[in-house]
């Protein structure tokens, strides 16, 4: 299951966890969002290895603005509390998994 935090949660659900992180920034009105979402579920059943977060970019745009978040959705892939990886758009199943791969 995707997780969904806020602004205050991104330290602890994010920066401090040693796994990779793949942070998902959305907005209720972005048409590309909902055609990612279910894919991320996918991923983040099939994928155990890997934790994945939702934030909404209304709701929590000091995340945001640090991540310096101007399109959605974006993905963001951290390992080791750093972002190693930036995906812009919506991307197909096999490319996620690719780009997620490489850093797992």
């Amino acid at each position: 299951m995707v997780k969904h935090i806020n602004d205050q949660d991104f330290n602890t659900e994010v920066i401090e966890v040693s796994e990779v992180v793949v942070v998902d920034f959305w907005a209720t009105w972005c048409g590309p969002c909902k055609m990612i979402a279910p894919v991320i579920e996918e991923l983040a059943n099939e994928m155990q290895n890997v934790k994945f977060v939702k934030v909404d970019v209304d709701k929590n745009p000091g995340s945001a603005g640090k991540y310096q978040i101007q399109s959605i959705p974006t993905l963001l892939i951290f390992k080791d509390g750093k972002v190693v990886d930036t995906l812009v758009g919506f991307r197909p199943k096999a490319a996620l998994v690719e780009a997620i791969k490489k850093h797992v």
